[in-house]
């Protein structure tokens, strides 16, 4: 599938921003999924290129003028493929990603709501088993949650948006063992209302590999997805982070398109 996609942030301030440094994760990642034919990143600052230790395509961005806005803007065309499994050139060994983290910390109750939902299943049946108890114990609310809140929150609440999907997915994951990571990216619906932005996640499991999967749809992820980052949680595979130094009361505005 081929995907056009355009994504912008803008952030407008009270007063000036004396400096800003921000790290953009919006390149896509070059899996074997899928393959970018053109990309642009359209900032009113500078940037400088960096891999992570994840793979993941960043930019740091640092304005040091004083600004009241911020623009991001990135567009471009990547082709995706059917394939949802798929092998790694080993940036972090899988291990790496069986350890916890504050947003993805499993308790007794999570672990044994993986264990009872998954006891009988087999190869990809247990991811399959594992999307679709979260989707049935979970509610999608729009603004239940923060993007700081916990897997374990969203256990307990039983309600959220995708992020929250992907970190009790991950959280399940590591409770029985099966090392899984955030994923951070696009998604194409169809649905021109949809906010395209998306986030799911990556379990191993042999011997298939990395297997993408999307709680929130109780779909394996696969054409119609297109991965920007990877990471222990949403912390290290958000699309932008940063920090700033003056602006007073800050405003952001989003707007994505994905279309085939």
């Amino acid at each position: 599938m081929l995907l056009n996609i355009q994504h912008e942030t803008r952030y407008l301030y009270e007063y000036p921003v004396n400096y800003s440094l921000q790290y953009l994760r919006l390149t896509p990642r070059q899996d074997s999924n899928q393959r970018t034919l053109d990309w642009q990143i359209i900032v009113n600052g500078n940037k400088q290129l960096q891999i992570d230790g994840h793979g993941n395509i960043g930019h740091w961005l640092t304005l040091d003028q004083p600004r009241q806005d911020i623009s991001i803007v990135v567009k471009g065309l990547v082709e995706t493929s059917e394939q949802f499994c798929f092998q790694e050139t080993n940036k972090f060994a899988s291990l790496i990603y069986l350890t916890e983290t504050p947003l993805t910390h499993f308790n007794a109750d999570i672990q044994a709501f993986t264990q009872e939902n998954t006891k009988n299943s087999k190869d990809l049946a247990i991811l399959g088993d594992l999307m679709n108890a979260i989707a049935d114990r979970m509610q999608f609310e729009t603004g239940s949650s923060q993007v700081h809140d916990t897997a374990l929150q969203a256990f307990e609440r039983q309600r959220g948006v995708c992020q929250d999907y992907a970190h009790l997915f991950v959280a399940c994951c590591k409770s029985i063992g099966i090392s899984a990571r955030y994923v951070s990216g696009y998604l194409f619906t169809g649905d021109d209302g949809h906010l395209a932005s998306h986030a799911w996640a990556d379990a191993w499991l042999e011997p298939y590999g990395w297997v993408s999967c999307d709680a929130t749809h109780r779909i394996f992820a696969g054409e119609p997805y297109c991965r920007l980052a990877v990471g222990r949680d949403y912390l290290e595979a958000c699309p932008v982070r940063g920090v700033r130094q003056g602006g007073g009361f800050e405003k952001m505005h989003v707007q994505v398109q994905v279309q085939q």
